[in-house]
């Protein structure tokens, strides 16, 4: 006679970057839901991308000098983020942060889904992180959704429309 086993819950002890290429996020919410005053609920939003792991880093890379202060404010308080303002595009200081933190996290997470950031999931996948994609599905490219360990879709259930 054979005893039923219980399945004990197991601990995920992962160590993840998050790494925003805000300007990208921002463009393909407001083509999502139709409209320029959205934002991504990233108090909704971390909790679902980390799935109880460890967050090590979250970075915030924004092309230009219009980053919302609340929303930097909001990242240092309850993530402990930093934003990181970039002369032209995030792609390359994105990619470089992430190379720089590949031997110091398990996995990455790239909110944007830019074909430029296939390069990038390539290297890191050969470092032995592994890279998970957080994008809204219709404006990512297909190639990035193929490179990628994991995909996170984000939704019009991930934004909040604001005033102001």
């Amino acid at each position: 006679m054979s005893k039923i086993q219980t399945v004990q819950p197991v601990r995920i002890s992962q160590s993840v970057a998050i790494l925003v290429d805000g300007n990208n996020i921002e463009i393909s919410l407001h083509n999502l839901v139709g409209k320029k005053n959205v934002m991504l609920n990233y108090d909704t939003l971390i909790p679902r991308l980390l799935n109880e792991r460890g967050l090590n880093r979250l970075i915030y890379f924004r092309e230009g000098s219009s980053i919302s202060s609340k929303l930097e404010h909001r990242l240092r308080k309850h993530y402990h983020g930093s934003v990181v303002p970039c002369y032209k595009g995030a792609d390359i200081p994105l990619s470089i942060k992430a190379t720089q933190l590949a031997h110091k996290v398990d996995a990455i997470v790239i909110l944007s889904g830019d074909a430029d950031y296939v390069e990038l999931v390539r290297h890191l996948k050969s470092e032995g992180v592994r890279v998970e994609i957080a994008a809204v599905e219709k404006t990512t490219a297909a190639v990035l959704l193929e490179e990628a360990d994991y995909f996170i879709p984000i939704t019009k259930e991930d934004c909040f429309e604001y005033t102001g």
